[in-house]
């Protein structure tokens, strides 16, 4: 469990803003970039990453969409291929981790 930076798991500062306004309670990464029990702050806000889960992109879900801020799994789907300024495939069997965030 260790304090980290948001920039250490948020890529940018729209996603930054959309977490502390909780708009994002969870973020999926193709990577781990933090540990369950890791906090960050926002503002004056402390963020606890409460779960890590590796899954593929196929086990997504609407549900998982909506707390990555989108508001189903098509739309999320898209976003991806926009954030990733059109590099990006969705492939159902690649693996990612999912960290899931709370505020306290």
């Amino acid at each position: 469990m260790a304090e980290i930076e948001p920039e250490t798991l948020l890529p940018n500062d729209r996603v930054i803003q959309a977490v502390a306004d909780g708009e994002m309670t969870q973020i999926t990464r193709g990577q781990a970039y933090a540990e369950e029990g890791d906090s960050f702050h926002i503002n004056d806000q402390t963020f606890v990453v409460e779960r890590i889960e590796q899954l593929t992109l196929g086990e997504m879900t609407d549900a998982d969409a909506q707390r990555e801020g989108s508001p189903d799994l098509e739309a999320y789907k898209e976003r991806m291929v926009r954030a990733h300024g059109g590099n990006f495939e969705w492939d159902d069997s690649a693996e990612v981790i999912q960290h899931r965030l709370e505020a306290q």
